[in-house]
C-alpha cells in the first residue's frame, strides 16, 4: 500500500457489564494486522456527549462544535478514514447514545467508509439495516458485508473478560461462505483507499 489507512473501531454500548467491547476488541486486534493499517479503539465512555439540543444543524456548523467533548469526538472522527461500528441490537434497534455520538457532528463522517459488527436479536441484523440508512444520509459508505456474531460465539464469550481469547471468534473464519473475517476487512480497506484516493484527486483538482 502506498498510503496508510486509518480505522476507527468504535465500542457502541455505553451500559453497564456490556458485552460490546469484547468484539470490540477482538476486530481492533484482528485490525491491527492487517497490513498498511494503523488502527485505534474509540469508546462512547470516554466521550460523554449531551443528546444533540443545539439550535444549529452539525451539517452547518462548519466543524465547530459548540460543547467541548463533541469537539474533541469531531477531531477523533475527522483522523479516520474507515470505522468499524460494533453494535448491540436493542428493540430492532440499536443504542441511542450511538445515534447521538453520529448525529452530533457531520463533515467529518463524510465520504467515509464504514462496516459493522453486531449481536444480538438474529445476530444483530436488524440494527445493522437500521445504521446503514443512517450513515448514508451522513455521506459515509457502508459496505456490503457485515460480522453478525451468533448465539453459540455470543454465550462463548459472554463471561470472558477483556482481551477475550480471540479462539473463541474463530468459526466465523471457518463457515460455509467462507472466512467471513478476511471479507469484511478487505473490503473495507479497498472502498476506504478508493474513497481517501478520490478524495484527494478532488482536492488537487480544486487547488489548480
Amino acid at each position: 500500500m502506498e498510503q496508510t489507512i486509518k480505522i476507527k473501531v468504535i465500542v457502541g454500548s455505553t451500559r453497564q457489564n456490556r458485552f460490546s467491547e469484547k468484539p470490540a476488541y477482538w476486530i481492533y486486534n484482528e485490525v491491527k494486522k492487517e497490513e498498511g493499517v494503523e488502527a485505534e479503539l474509540l469508546d462512547l465512555r470516554d466521550y460523554a456527549m449531551p443528546f444533540f439540543n443545539e439550535p444549529v444543524s452539525p451539517a452547518m456548523s462548519g466543524g465547530k462544535y459548540a460543547n467541548e467533548v463533541v469537539q474533541k469526538w469531531a477531531e477523533k472522527i475527522k483522523e479516520g478514514d474507515a470505522f468499524i461500528i460494533v453494535t448491540p441490537e436493542y428493540n430492532h434497534g440499536y443504542p441511542a447514545v450511538l445515534k447521538n455520538a453520529l448525529d452530533s457532528i457531520f463533515q467529518e463522517w463524510n465520504r467515509k467508509a464504514v462496516g459493522f459488527v453486531s449481536y444480538g436479536g438474529a445476530g444483530g441484523t436488524r440494527s445493522v439495516e437500521q445504521l446503514r440508512q443512517v450513515v448514508i444520509e451522513l455521506q459515509m459508505t457502508p459496505i456490503r458485508n457485515a460480522i453478525h456474531i451468533p448465539m453459540e460465539i455470543y454465550l462463548a464469550v459472554m463471561k470472558e473478560q477483556v482481551p477475550v481469547n480471540p479462539e473463541l471468534f474463530k468459526p466465523l473464519r471457518k463457515g460455509m461462505m467462507g472466512d467471513r473475517v478476511e471479507a469484511f476487512l478487505n473490503e473495507l480497506i479497498w472502498t476506504s483507499m478508493a474513497l481517501k484516493t478520490g478524495g484527494e484527486k478532488e482536492k488537487k483538482t480544486e487547488q489548480t
